[in-house]
């Protein structure tokens, strides 16, 4: 049974940096990918970004890109997600949530919406982190 824990969040002036970790532990990374969520009050929880460890890719949704980026440390068990460049629309709560996939990468990528899984496919998730941008 894989945990995920999250910790890095805070408040940040718009403009500032904020890296948030994901702390693994249980995690098969054969096979696996780890994504990054984050939830607005009253808006549902969207997709930021996803690392796919097998494949050493990363994905990142267009609103983030260039700004986000996803890295690991695997003598640490730890994903990062690196924040610059903060907007105001990028406060929510954010979680790093993992799942598998079986069968074959290329019948995988077909369930895929541009490389982000379904919600439903990240089986384990963590207890989430606040992040407040302020303008």
């Amino acid at each position: 049974q894989a945990q995920l824990v999250e910790s890095g969040g805070g408040s940040v002036q718009a403009g500032g940096s904020l890296r948030l970790s994901c702390a693994t532990s249980g995690l098969p990374y054969s096979r696996s990918y780890l994504g990054w969520f984050r939830q607005a009050p009253g808006k549902e929880r969207e997709g930021v970004g996803i690392r796919y460890f097998d494949h050493d890719l990363n994905i990142y949704v267009n609103s983030v890109k260039a700004r986000f980026t996803i890295s690991q440390d695997n003598a640490k068990n730890t994903v990062y997600l690196q924040m610059d460049r903060l907007k105001p629309e990028d406060t929510a709560m954010y979680y790093c949530a993992a799942g598998s996939y079986g069968g074959s990468w290329n019948d995988f990528w077909q369930t895929t919406l541009q490389g982000m899984p379904p919600i439903e496919q990240f089986t384990f998730w963590g207890q989430g982190t606040q992040v407040t941008v302020s303008s």
